[in-house]
């Protein structure tokens, strides 16, 4: 338990401490943290798993205090323990995430009731600022990162770049826009449960592509536009062998393209699979000492299952695609939790 004087003593210690992720964070004061606790309808010392690489027990009330500290609402503290549970698996890698000197982070995507219950935002600049619940959320993710798992910049965290993605990466799944069943239900969900899917990636990549029609020809274009973009002959998909992950996030207007010319969300993973490809004798001329696989054509990605499709972001010319990390004894694979949004107490009124 902290002490100080007052909220700006209080703010300049935890900074002291390396308790922030270097912005200002709301003070997790006693009633705060308890009201977040309520609202989570557990109790405060459920342990949600094990934080590497610092092995730090995160439990519910530790969980609390960091979604005081990014800014959450009541309505953000489900997700974020469902977003904790799902990063504590074994085959999400954590500790050999958190240490990596690559640009790695959790992606949480949200699914089902929990989107409006909690204002995700899955249009118009869902990856960047102004959206409280996307941004709170995953940078309450963070700081338990931070806190409870120990992953301290040039310590333990030995990412030479980082990323500004590793502030927090968080968006909902446009489920309304999407032709495509919601993501969640491909891992074994119904549409009526609340789920965060969550793998490990670098900040996005853009992809630009123009066309408005339902002919073959452009859905053929649009796939293997963004296969190039996943074959990047520079990334860890490509230079590992194809072991790995990737993430691609379709706009609503190129999903309808690839939709409207009989394309499910598996034919497009098998389809992106099976396009990006790098020559193994680029590989060879660009990094050796690297190269992974022995097949004249190197695959970015070698288990179509392992592309993570979905549809967010506003109608226009860009699709995202995330490469991975591709390492770790699991090889950096999607895992997810259920958000309980039934289990919740009844909330004292702030003083």
């Amino acid at each position: 338990m902290l002490s100080a004087a007052d909220a700006d003593a209080a703010l300049e210690q935890l900074h002291a401490n390396g308790c922030t992720d270097g912005l200002p964070v709301i003070i997790p004061t006693a009633e705060r943290v308890t009201r977040m606790i309520l609202a989570s309808g557990l109790d405060a010392d459920i342990e949600l798993g094990e934080m590497g690489p610092g092995y730090g027990i995160a439990t519910v009330e530790k969980v609390a205090v960091a979604a005081v500290m990014a800014g959450c609402t009541p309505d953000h503290i489900s997700v974020v323990v469902a977003a904790v549970r799902a990063i504590c698996q074994p085959e999400f890698d954590l500790t050999e995430m958190q240490c990596t000197t690559h640009c790695t982070t959790p992606m949480v995507i949200v699914n089902g009731p929990a989107r409006e219950a909690g204002g995700f935002a899955s249009g118009f600049g869902l990856m960047g600022p102004g959206h409280r619940a996307n941004a709170s959320v995953g940078r309450a993710l963070r700081l338990t990162m931070i806190n409870i798992g120990g992953a301290r910049a040039g310590e333990s965290d030995m990412a030479i770049h980082g990323s500004p993605a590793k502030f927090g990466f968080c968006f909902a799944e446009d489920e309304q826009a999407s032709p495509f069943p919601p993501l969640h239900t491909t891992l074994g969900y119904s549409e009526s449960q609340s789920v965060v899917t969550v793998l490990g990636v670098e900040s996005p990549h853009s992809v630009l592509f123009t066309g408005d029609s339902n002919e073959a020809v452009f859905a053929d274009a649009l796939l293997q536009t963004i296969a190039e973009a996943i074959a990047n002959p520079g990334s860890n998909n490509s230079h590992l062998g194809g072991n790995g992950a990737v993430a691609v996030v379709l706009n609503p207007e190129h999903a309808a393209i690839l939709h409207s010319v009989g394309f499910d969300r598996s034919a497009i993973q098998r389809e992106l699979a099976a396009r990006a490809l790098t020559p193994r004798a680029l590989m060879i001329r660009l990094n050796p000492k690297m190269l992974v696989g022995k097949e004249d054509m190197i695959p970015a990605v070698r288990d179509s299952s392992k592309i993570l499709v979905l549809v967010a972001g506003a109608p226009g010319l860009y699709t995202m695609v995330m490469p991975t990390w591709c390492a770790g004894p699991h090889g950096n694979v999607t895992v997810h939790a259920e958000v309980e949004l039934d289990q919740f107490c009844e909330l004292p009124t702030p003083n």
